[in-house]
């Protein structure tokens, strides 16, 4: 077999989802990719996604082509409730944090973006692998001082929820969830609902 297809294959096998740019950084030109496809020895999943067919890939695949097409931008809110196991809801949408001065990302999935700046932005940013794949995703802490900020866009419910699951499931500190919401700017808000869950 050709070198350049066994090292493609051999990319697609290790990183799952694979991007014409990812073989490029090998010298190997991206029509190699596309010849695989026609094929058949690669699966389309998405604009400029591939991966080896019937592999299977985890229910986050929509994160992986998030983080993959809009690599700057941070999972957060529900999505990231939904990553850490503390919310009931399962949204359809991915929502991601990006600077308020960044373009909107033009990509073919749903997102829902929220824009920060500052330590909002920065703070509390985690990196977790996801099939081989680097994810940005705000901690537990972090993403409940999130929903108590943004719940006119989540609901004040689900941020209920979200700090009872962080009791419960302890992930984390109540001194964390201060930091964060310091951060935020809504100590004063989450402030009662802290008190009543930990009491």
């Amino acid at each position: 077999m050709n070198s350049k297809i066994e090292k493609i294959i051999e990319l697609a096998e290790k990183n799952t989802v694979l991007r014409p740019k990812d073989v490029e950084k090998y010298n190997i030109p991206r029509q190699y990719i596309y010849r695989l496809y026609k094929k058949g020895k690669l699966e389309k999943i998405g604009r400029g996604l591939y991966k080896i067919p019937d592999k299977e890939l985890s229910e986050d695949i929509m994160l992986i082509e998030t983080a993959k097409k809009v690599p700057n931008a941070v999972i957060c809110l529900l999505s990231a409730l939904r990553f850490h196991e503390m919310t009931s809801q399962n949204p359809f949408q991915i929502w991601i944090a990006i600077h308020h001065k960044d373009w909107t990302p033009a990509i073919n999935i749903p997102l829902k973006i929220i824009r920060m700046t500052g330590d909002s932005l920065k703070e509390g940013c985690e990196e977790h692998l996801i099939d081989n794949i680097k994810i940005n995703i705000y901690s537990p802490a972090k993403t409940v001082a999130d929903c108590f900020k943004f719940r006119n866009k989540i609901g004040l419910d689900v941020a209920i929820e979200a700090l009872k699951e962080y009791k419960k499931q302890n992930k984390g500190t109540v001194d964390k969830l201060w930091e964060y919401s310091k951060i935020n700017k809504v100590q004063n808000v989450i402030r009662p609902y802290i008190e009543a869950v930990y009491e």
